[in-house]
């Protein structure tokens, strides 16, 4: 007997009138929910229905989840947290994001082993799995984006923003479509349509930069290469965030931390609108709402998430928009590591005096969908069951949420086939990823020494080791034709309270008087040929005064860097924000203004070639 229900549960397909169904509730009868014939409508109503509180509540959530499988676990974080069995089965939950980066096989065995289990469930919602940005450049201390061997490498968000392009832009979404589809991946934790108008900010290098038209247009751009004209079984869903703009953090202090306030002293928030406004017009699914207080903006003084005048004035009203609103993560609870230190504090700026039940009915009641990196099930039952939180309430949101599961075509077949695995590696994609680094490199500053020659000799300092013997290196600067220096923006050289606040960075964004010296020191031996690594605008003026040669990088693959410096081809990107003179500059500029620092060292747009 038990094997019969076992092979009805793994094919899930059964015959009634003549017509083939996945029998998800095992009643043996074709239900409006799983009859395809049905308008998506009512099929989520029919969905609803049935869904018990537990299963309600449970659909709320979206959390971190580990990847696991025989003979492999997770690393770091997702190290520490539940079983992605364990939350199906016991929180009824059915989102979850993941952080780890394993061979594309085993992530495909892990996402199907993960439908399977969500199949054999009381009602078979099938499981929504979302990520971070997986298309750059290794870097270990990121915690928001993640490396994949068999994707294509692309630059950086802001390399795109220095490329300006938004059919390069829109094929890229379209290749990440591609990408994440064939490991099961259906929802992009992304893009951050943000204006980087405050260059302390240590998210800068996750936004286009600090113009609100290219943002706009490369925000929508991106979407449309995801989602599609519409939605349905081939897309991506985009969750665009940080809702109303994040770029205006105060000093510079990431609102994933207190004292997490936004401000506009320069009266310059819808300003912050536009590249919004852009992705509402081309359909984007999902928002997300930054983690700070709108200082000014809201007479509420709590965080964004917890604000009705933000998410249900403003975001619904105003704007229209009936996607699902989707809270950052940790909001609620304290992200603590098995040693009891606090890898992130939960945000509730404005509300820190307030229990977990209280902070989840703040978050609903203000007009949230789903609750990011919690999973908090039996709380928000019990907030259920004793009226404070009424399930019409709730069931508002799941229209929303179980609506894009339906586009997506996941009740109808979750699951992915192994030959889905030929999308990856492949060399188009990997070509176009090639090019856009190519693209996204920017000449600052020349004096008639790029590009190099062959038989230069040169001495690499912050280079990968093996890949200089490929070259005519000299292991001196004294004898060699060219010093070529490779710095990345500054990070650190701050009391770092938290570990996720650490391994973020942050800090001065200037270099050390020692940096500078030693640089200064090579200077007087042989020309410097400087390679900015910008994360973030940087002050770097007298290194600059003494550089022959300055290229600005966003996370270009060395190999590709080198090529341009030997003269393969020539740069053409832009400046996707400018690079201010001093300290004092960037301390005066206003936090939501763009391109207001007192005589940039480069301004906005700025850009050579070869032919300059």
């Amino acid at each position: 007997m038990k094997k019969i229900i076992y092979l009805l549960l793994f094919l899930s397909i059964l015959g009634c009138n003549n017509q083939e169904f996945r029998d998800l509730n095992k009643n043996g009868m074709l239900d409006i929910y799983e009859d395809k014939s049905q308008s998506i409508d009512n099929r989520v109503n029919d969905l609803i229905s049935q869904m018990s509180i537990e299963e309600k509540a449970g659909s709320i959530f979206i959390d971190i989840t580990k990847v696991t499988f025989k003979g492999s676990e997770s690393s770091g974080f997702a190290s520490f947290l539940p079983e992605t069995v364990e939350s199906i089965n016991n929180l009824k939950m059915n989102h979850f994001n993941i952080i780890d980066s394993f061979e594309p096989t085993k992530m495909l065995e892990w996402y199907n082993n993960v439908q399977k289990v969500a199949e054999e469930s009381r009602l078979g919602i099938p499981i929504t799995i979302a990520s971070d940005p997986r298309h750059g450049a290794p870097d270990p201390n990121s915690p928001i984006s993640v490396s994949s061997s068999s994707f294509s490498v692309w630059p950086s968000t802001l390399g795109l923003g220095a490329i300006g392009d938004e059919e390069i832009v829109e094929e890229f979404g379209n290749i990440v479509r591609q990408e994440y589809k064939s490991i099961g991946i259906n929802l992009a934790l992304g893009p951050m349509a943000d204006i980087a108008t405050e260059p302390r900010w240590t998210r800068v290098d996750g936004t286009f930069g600090e113009d609100a038209l290219i943002n706009s247009k490369l925000t929508a751009a991106f979407i449309k290469g995801l989602q599609g004209k519409t939605i349905n079984k081939e897309s991506v869903l985009a969750m665009v965030k940080h809702f109303p703009g994040s770029g205006s953090v105060e000093n510079g202090n990431d609102s994933h931390f207190p004292p997490g306030n936004h401000v506009y002293p320069g009266d310059n928030f819808n300003y912050h609108l536009l590249p919004f406004e852009a992705a509402f017009d081309v359909g984007v699914s999902s928002v997300m709402p930054y983690y700070g207080i709108p200082v000014g903006i809201s007479d509420k003084k709590i965080g964004a998430s917890f604000d009705e005048y933000i998410i249900n004035d403003l975001l619904r009203e105003k704007y229209n928009f009936n996607g699902i609103v989707c809270s950052d993560w940790a909001l609620i609870t304290d992200r603590t590591l098995p040693d009891g230190k606090v890898f992130k504090p939960a945000s509730a700026f404005g509300l820190e005096d307030k229990t977990t039940e209280e902070r989840i009915t703040r978050l609903i009641d203000a007009g949230i969908d789903m609750i990011g990196g919690e999973s908090l099930t039996n709380e928000l039952v019990n907030l259920i069951r004793s009226g404070i939180i009424s399930e019409n309430r709730i069931d508002q949101s799941l229209r929303r949420i179980m609506k894009e599961k339906f586009n997506l075509g996941l009740f109808d077949n979750p699951f992915i086939n192994v030959e889905s695995l030929k999308t990856l590696d492949n060399s188009f994609f990997i070509k176009q990823g090639i090019e856009a680094q190519k693209k996204s490199l920017v000449l600052l500053k020349n004096k008639n020494i790029l590009p190099i020659q062959k038989d230069d000799k040169i001495f690499f300092d912050g280079f990968n080791k093996e890949l200089i013997k490929k070259y005519n290196y000299s292991v001196s600067p004294e004898d060699s034709d060219y010093i070529l220096i490779k710095l990345s923006s500054p990070s650190g050289r701050f009391e770092a309270k938290y570990e996720m606040q650490k391994m973020l960075g942050g800090g001065p964004l200037d270099f050390t008087s020692e940096e500078i010296k030693r640089i200064k020191s090579l200077a007087k031996i042989k020309p410097v040929i400087l390679v900015m690594s910008l994360k973030r605008p940087t002050v770097f003026s007298e290194i600059a005064d003494v550089s022959d040669a300055i290229i600005a990088d966003f996370q270009v693959q060395e190999n590709i860097l080198l090529e341009m410096i030997y003269g393969k081809f020539s740069p053409t990107g832009k400046l996707p924000f400018e690079i201010p003179s001093s300290i004092e500059a960037v301390k005066d500029q206003k936090e939501d203004l763009p391109y207001d620092s007192v005589n940039p060292l480069f301004k906005f747009g700025h850009g050579l070639n070869y032919q300059e």
